[in-house]
């Protein structure tokens, strides 16, 4: 980890990539579509960044993880830590990411039997490679994050992190947010809503009533651990509880680049914007639209200068066992700087536009 926050993003020009998510066929027609040959060098000695979120759902997380880690020890490429490098890193087993674990959590469920699991010798070396990764990364034309630009978060980290690890970070600010909540009136009513409603959080079909103390809570533990607010984004309480991703959600996810008011344009990922509407309306998993209306080529923001390549290629999985043979809607996408291009696996280049 880099004791400056957010640490120093690489001069010349790059191409940035959006969340890989194990799709590593997708990552290298990307990279040859861009140009890169097979070691990661380039003719016109350009590198590339990874917005995190190299893991989970596609075929080859080892895979994938393994060579962006080459690239990075090559001085070829840079990564961020993402939401689910940081999984990764708790030992905090989450859906889609027992191919990590010795004990498959996942394939015990019969889900995800196409993941490649990890060697045991892979299960020692891929911590040590995310352990190393910044959370945010900037120069003076330029910034990148995984989840959130979040001044408050970045100046906090700037003070904590150096000598230590994001993790002891995290868990120090987690156990903070346990003493916030420890015999307030709050966190009662968060457990009387759990023994009522905490049996139906996974059913889609039992319509659960906005639990606000649960609710409240989460905001809390979110956006009190600023290891948690740029690797997986600003929320707040939601006025109407939603279903996602397997449970009813009471925090919703805030698009903080409404608010994004500097100069320096920020590329992100995480949010699972789609390049067509097909996409969203087959795949979408409940949560709202944060793009709607927008093209997927557009900067957002008050100044036009926020953008996220992150093109939900985790959905592929899906995509192969309910379409098997269809072209893809999940996409993998990557940000040419400082050309300002929108490049995809599959070779369509758009450029950005206000």
């Amino acid at each position: 980890m880099a004791d400056s926050v957010p640490a120093a993003l690489r001069p010349g020009p790059l191409d940035i990539v959006g969340d890989v998510h194990g799709e590593l066929g997708a990552l290298n027609a990307l990279l040859n579509v861009l140009g890169y040959r097979d070691d990661g060098s380039h003719p016109d000695r350009r590198s590339l960044v990874f917005l995190g979120d190299l893991c989970d759902r596609g075929p080859d997380s080892p895979g994938v993880i393994r060579y962006v880690a080459d690239l990075v020890a090559a001085g070829r490429a840079q990564c961020l830590l993402g939401n689910h490098e940081l999984n990764l890193l708790r030992g905090s087993a989450k859906a889609a990411n027992g191919w990590f674990f010795a004990e498959d959590h996942d394939r015990a469920g019969g889900k995800f039997l196409h993941s490649r699991q990890a060697s045991a010798a892979e299960r020692e070396a891929i911590p040590r490679f995310l352990a190393s990764l910044p959370l945010a990364l900037e120069r003076e034309d330029l910034r990148v994050v995984h989840a959130a630009w979040h001044d408050a978060s970045l100046a906090s980290l700037q003070r904590q992190l150096p000598g230590r690890s994001v993790v002891q970070v995290y868990e120090e600010h987690h156990a903070a947010a346990e003493r916030w909540a420890e015999g307030r009136r709050v966190r009662h009513e968060a457990e009387q809503e759990w023994q009522e409603w905490g049996q139906h959080l996974a059913e889609e079909s039992v319509q659960v009533p906005l639990l606000a103390a649960m609710g409240t809570m989460d905001e809390q533990f979110q956006m009190s651990n600023p290891v948690r607010v740029p690797t997986s984004g600003v929320e707040r309480l939601a006025k109407e509880p939603f279903f996602a991703s397997g449970k009813w959600r009471m925090v919703d996810r805030v698009p903080w680049w409404h608010g994004y008011g500097d100069d320096v344009p920020v590329l992100f990922g995480h949010y699972w914007r789609w390049s067509s509407p097909a996409g969203a309306a087959r795949y979408s998993r409940g949560e709202r639209d944060l793009f709607a209306g927008v093209a997927h080529n557009e900067w957002l923001g008050p100044r036009r200068n926020a953008f996220c390549v992150d093109f939900s290629v985790g959905v592929r999985y899906r995509e192969r066992a309910h379409h098997p043979g269809a072209s893809f809607l999940g996409r993998l996408g990557a940000v040419r700087w400082p050309e300002r291009e929108l490049v995809y696996d599959d070779g369509e280049r758009l450029p950005l536009v206000d």
